[in-house]
């Protein structure tokens, strides 16, 4: 299973999510695909097995990802403090594959029904349905 972790900015969230994967032992591929350097070089300390940075390994990694986890943001175009292109966002829009996106309700983004959670509770609801599509659970 490939897994496709998309973050921005310092990618704190990214990297929560790459070391609770990696903890949690769970089967596949790890991917940190960065919209910039520190966002990539945070997940990749955090233990994914390959990344890269940018729009175009955004659009190659949604292509052939099994699953992509990020925060909702990565399904606008400029999300992120503009980090997220169009190009990005009609990408993992367009994807095929299981879309687990942390609803942060952040850049003027709010997704009505969802609780208010902190990042690692989101994070831990996040691993839950992981568990689920590998089987793990």
């Amino acid at each position: 299973m490939k897994l496709a972790v998309i973050d921005g900015q310092g990618g704190r969230i990214g990297a929560q999510l790459v070391a609770a994967i990696r903890q949690a032992g769970l089967p596949g591929e790890v991917l940190a695909i960065g919209t910039n350097s520190a966002a990539t070089a945070a997940m990749m300390k955090a233990g994914a097995d390959a990344g890269a940075t940018g729009e175009n390994p955004v659009i190659v990694a949604c292509r052939d990802a099994d699953v992509i986890i990020g925060p909702i943001g990565i399904l606008s175009a400029d999300a992120l403090l503009g980090e997220i292109t169009p190009a990005m966002a009609a990408a993992v829009g367009r994807s095929r594959a299981v879309k687990l996106l942390l609803p942060l309700n952040q850049c003027n983004t709010i997704v009505v029904g969802t609780r208010a959670l902190s990042v690692s509770a989101l994070i831990a609801e996040t691993l839950g349905e992981l568990e689920k599509l590998t089987g793990k659970s």
